[in-house]
């Protein structure tokens, strides 16, 4: 089920955020699918159109919908007198600010922290960036650079060949954690009745991912090997590619697994061998193990090996494409997957939290605003004339989309 309105806990809080790309947005998101109002201001005029990412092709077609959802948008050239007072009257609204520019940015529109928490002291500010203020904080950071210079590429491809994740998972984290920061804010605002400002950067969310393996080294002496090619904690824990080409990722990684593994398939021989008798065993034992189980599940289909390891309750997965989750039948039948209206006025469905509270899923009720689309509403609310309105409106024209 959804959430209704009234039930979610951010309901009657204010976000305005200045944010592109996935980092911000992804922060305002969450805040907003937990009953915030989310305020999305973008900048037009002077050869802006809004947030960028509004006409990205390709890899970053899928921006825009999946991250702003559940927010409004007010579209006004920052550059001008009147759009800069009506930005400042609207802070003096909000419970929280979110951005994600380059250092420097904010500062030099005059919407930078020290700045505007004179104007609204309980105000808490959410700044993402590449690093926490440090010796890189001047570097400009994408996904792709902390992955890399973090370890994760590394530890995700083969050895030499470095690759990166196959998702924007600091992007992601790194609002998730912004999010979390504003949340803790919020907490610490009702205790104080001040405000304050949270930090959130890309570098230090990819070293986090990446700690365990850097914890393992400390524990053990021992580099972490990339992923391809590290020794397993398991002793199957494994692709595999079966009848007509398919493939299916297999685990059996406790001894009591095994034992169910073995006589599922009738591989007695191998439950008998007291050289594979314990994980560890199996772990040392990969080298001659493997091959033998591939021989011996190859014939199957990969359905049948799903059935079978689903029956026993043991783990494991199909080798999906993101686009096949759209039909994917546990997504459709929890709620998991949401309609939205696309700004350019197609239907689609978007991905909700992973999340329930009470037992409901927080859902969609805003669909991505096309640009400029509550101008007249959120100015009429900050006390603005229609002659008013008309004249920021005619400075600052929002696009359709």
């Amino acid at each position: 089920m959804v959430m209704p309105e009234n039930k979610l806990p951010y309901a009657g809080i204010r976000v305005v955020e200045f944010t592109h790309m996935v980092m911000g947005p992804t922060c305002g998101m969450v805040l907003g699918d937990l009953g915030a109002e989310v305020i999305k201001v973008e900048a037009v005029g002077h050869g802006r159109h809004g947030d960028a990412t509004r006409h990205l092709l390709g890899s970053g077609a899928g921006f825009f919908p999946q991250f702003n959802r559940n927010k409004k948008s007010l579209a006004l050239d920052l550059q001008t007198a009147a759009g800069k007072e009506a930005v400042l009257r609207l802070i003096a609204t909000a419970d929280i600010v979110s951005e994600n520019f380059k250092p420097g940015t904010m500062e030099k529109l005059g919407l930078d922290y020290p700045t505007l928490r004179t104007l609204n002291p309980r105000l808490i500010y959410v700044s993402h960036k590449g690093f926490l203020p440090g010796p890189y904080e001047h570097r400009t950071a994408l996904d792709e650079v902390v992955q890399m210079m973090g370890g994760l590429a590394y530890m995700t491809g083969r050895p030499g060949d470095p690759l990166r994740a196959g998702s924007s998972v600091n992007d992601i984290m790194g609002g998730l954690f912004g999010a979390m920061g504003a949340m803790a804010a919020l907490t610490a605002r009702d205790k104080t009745g001040l405000g304050q400002e949270v930090q959130s950067a890309l570098f230090e969310n990819n070293v986090f991912l990446v700690a365990q393996h850097m914890m393992q080294f400390a524990v053990t002496g021992k580099p972490a090997a990339p992923m391809p090619a590290r020794l397993s904690a398991w002793g199957v824990y494994d692709v595999f590619s079966v009848k007509d080409g398919e493939q299916i990722f297999l685990a059996v990684v406790t001894d009591t697994a095994w034992r169910v593994f073995c006589e599922a398939f009738g591989f007695h021989d191998l439950l008998a061998d007291i050289r594979i008798a314990t994980n560890n065993d199996r772990v040392r034992s990969r080298e001659w193990l493997m091959p033998i189980l591939r021989e011996r599940l190859a014939s199957h289909r990969a359905s049948e090996l799903a059935a079978i390891f689903e029956r026993h309750a043991l783990p494991f997965a199909p080798i999906t494409r993101p686009q096949d989750l759209l039909d994917d039948p546990h997504l459709k039948a929890t709620g998991g997957l949401a309609p939205i209206t696309l700004p350019d006025g197609r239907q689609a469905h978007t991905v909700l939290l992973p999340l329930t509270l009470d037992g409901e899923r927080p859902g969609v009720r805003l669909s991505p605003p096309k640009l400029g689309e509550h101008n007249l509403e959120i100015l009429a609310t900050l006390g603005y004339g229609e002659e008013e309105i008309r004249a920021l409106w005619a400075q600052s024209p929002p696009a359709s989309t």
